[in-house]
């Protein structure tokens, strides 16, 4: 008995809670009203959809959307690569690369399925990463050395996963958390909205991704603002009790050119809090040439300074000695592009060189140590000590065929230049077999200061 009144006293309850709920008609009107004050909401120009920048190095080429609706505009991305090593590494590893990580074989680098979510003002984005790069991606990030929780493969099949929200104010205001794509180094981390497959060191040894949170101001539809407060330098976690700080700004005055200003400052050196790293990062990109009707349709180039350094903690920035290193940073890259028949063809011509003495921007070997195992801070015999030096320089030769807006075949010529060996050599990186564990008594790693290879690629995105 107790028991049949309490269910009539609940359905009496959820009767009543339902009766309170908008009916259709209150429903329709209140889609009305919304309707109205968005209509009557001052129109503000959307940011940098006054011009064609389908143009730019490391943005896409799509000039239309196909997977578009009201509330998610899906995105899907494909990298299958063949990268010939003229040095034939016994075990296929690439050395120093974060477009392509293995040699004579046919690999998926990239397979990225996601888009944009958008619901009234909130907003977000999700993309996954499957192939390489779930694993070397990684792979350079020593901050889930310390602490619980293994970050690394939390994340590793995320490359993008943020919600946010925009203000309609000036040009617009948007806030993200989570995680974003940084482009400090001016190439884009899907290769697809890139000139060139191989970007020189100043992009491959620059962050492609953060964890944590931006505030993007938009004051006109030419001008972005962008403020960061993140973990640190593409990093999960913290390397120690500081946030990394930064900013960038964008400005494109007009449709033919292209100007942005990265900074960053944080404590990126796994449990050493009295070391501090700052960089900054400028790149300026012009179209001076738009013939769409002419053989050569299009011609633009493209140039990039990145400078900083590492101070305290056993470094300084400059006039280093013995007891205390200098720790700095230096790398510029040009290239240039070429368009042909309506813009079908591509050819990219560039290269750039790179200083870093201390490497601590340098990306490692994946050596595998004696005992199977691959540091957080040290590459087998390739160290990252203070004082240690790098300079290299590299030079490229790209050529693309693109049949329509969504797919790139590419071809590319590479070769890469080391003072000090660092590049794979026919001995490879992982033992005297060329096997993981696979060898027996000691070995080291066959380092070479030189590097040729072809990278083969067909890029799809829509």
């Amino acid at each position: 008995m107790k028991s049949m009144i309490f269910i009539l006293v609940a359905i009496l309850s959820a009767r009543s809670a339902f009766a309170e709920i908008a009916s259709p008609e209150e429903v329709k009107a209140a889609e009305a009203a919304d309707a109205q004050a968005e209509a009557a909401a001052p129109n503000y120009a959307e940011p940098f959809a006054f011009a064609d920048f389908t143009w730019l190095n490391g943005n896409s080429r799509q000039k239309t959307s196909v997977l578009d609706s009201k509330y998610f505009t899906g995105q899907f991305l494909a990298d299958v690569n063949y990268i010939a090593d003229f040095n034939q590494p016994k075990d296929h590893t690439l050395v120093g690369s974060t477009s392509a990580g293995r040699t004579n074989e046919f690999q998926v680098q990239q397979l990225g399925i996601g888009g944009d979510f958008h619901a009234g003002n909130a907003r977000g984005r999700f993309m996954t990463q499957f192939g390489l790069y779930s694993s070397m991606t990684p792979r350079s990030d020593a901050s889930p050395a310390r602490g619980q929780w293994d970050l690394n493969s939390a994340y590793r099949y995320i490359s993008e996963a943020n919600g946010g929200y925009h203000w309609n104010y000036l040009n617009g205001v948007n806030l993200d958390v989570g995680i974003f794509m940084s482009y400090v180094g001016l190439f884009s981390y899907y290769n697809a909205e890139n000139w060139a497959y191989q970007a020189s060191y100043t992009s491959a040894n620059t962050p492609w991704f953060f964890n944590g949170a931006r505030l993007q101001i938009f004051p006109s539809d030419k001008l972005k603002l962008e403020l960061w407060l993140i973990n640190g330098w593409q990093s999960y976690g913290q390397f120690n009790e500081s946030p990394g700080l930064g900013y960038q700004i964008q400005y494109r005055p007009t449709g033919d050119l292209a100007v942005v200003s990265n900074g960053y400052t944080g404590q990126d050196t796994l449990v050493n809090s009295g070391r501090t790293r700052y960089h900054l990062d400028h790149s300026v990109q012009y179209k001076y040439l738009d013939r769409p009707t002419k053989f050569i349709s299009k011609a633009a180039f493209s140039f990039t300074l990145d400078m900083g350094c590492e101070s305290g903690g056993g470094v300084r920035c400059t006039g280093g000695d013995a007891a205390t290193p200098s720790q700095n940073f230096l790398s510029a890259m040009i290239y240039n592009r070429l368009w042909f028949n309506r813009d079908h063809f591509g050819l990219t011509l560039g290269g750039g060189f790179m200083n870093n003495p201390g490497r601590y921007l340098v990306l490692l070997p994946p050596i595998q140590t004696a005992s199977g195992a691959q540091s957080a801070t040290q590459s087998g015999s390739y160290t990252q000590n203070p004082g240690d030096s790098f300079r290299a320089w590299d030079a490229s030769i790209t050529f693309d065929y693109m049949p329509d807006q969504f797919v790139t075949f590419r071809s590319e010529y590479i070769h890469r230049q080391s003072e000090d060996p660092y590049f794979a050599g026919p001995g490879g990186v992982t033992s005297s077999t060329g096997l993981n564990n696979g060898g027996t008594g000691a070995y080291s790693a066959d380092l070479v200061k030189s590097e040729d290879r072809v990278n083969l690629a067909m890029l799809v995105r829509f």
